[in-house]
């Protein structure tokens, strides 16, 4: 392991068990968060980086299969998006993968107060595999629509219509898991601390 990681994690714990001691659970949620979220990046290099690559890979592989729009060249990660008369060359690589999008989402949870550890685990399992998802689905989109629209389509599909749908489908996720069951919650407890007397 890098010797700098290293100091960074024994820094970054030492910090947290100060927040922890002080009671400053904000601080705690926010260093602890930003902290294990560059940990983890920095270990996702190589080998989980390319699992999450070879995972959308697969899949585009199989939806290229049985659509006939796209062969996959899975050794190296390169989509060839059939159109008429005309090939588009689309390369799943790190930005693809997901991998920023599923640590920011597991850090975020992996420190949000409120949750059991179950929940936690569970929250970080279904974000991960809603934003593998997610990804998989963009990039049939920007097949999609470059199969039949031609490469002349291929910025609006990638860089527009394709992030659109993504980051929609994140917020989607974000607002369940952190905002909408916080708000739901906060609700039944304070419906079921009101004096039974105030219902009649």
């Amino acid at each position: 392991m890098n010797p700098w990681l290293l100091l960074g994690i024994l820094v970054w714990l030492y910090i947290l068990s100060v927040l922890r001691r002080v009671q400053l659970p904000a601080y705690f949620f926010i260093v602890g968060s930003i902290g294990l979220f560059f940990i983890l990046i920095t270990l996702s290099s190589p080998y989980w980086v390319w699992f999450f690559t070879h995972g959308v890979i697969k899949a585009i592989q199989g939806f290229g299969a049985i659509t006939g729009m796209c062969q996959v060249m899975p050794k190296y990660g390169i989509v060839h998006i059939l159109s008429q008369n005309a090939t588009t060359m689309l390369t799943i690589d790190y930005e693809c993968s997901g991998i920023i999008e599923t640590t920011a989402f597991i850090a975020l949870i992996a420190f949000f107060p409120n949750y059991s550890r179950r929940e936690h685990v569970f929250y970080a399992l279904l974000g991960m595999i809603w934003i593998y998802l997610d990804n998989v689905l963009r990039i049939s989109i920007v097949v999609t629509i470059v199969h039949f629209f031609g490469p002349q389509s291929f910025f609006l599909a990638h860089t527009i219509i394709g992030r659109l749908v993504f980051y929609v489908l994140v917020i989607m996720l974000y607002y369940n898991v952190f905002t909408y069951s916080q708000l739901a919650r906060g609700i039944y407890a304070r419906f079921h601390r009101q004096p039974k007397g105030d219902l009649q």
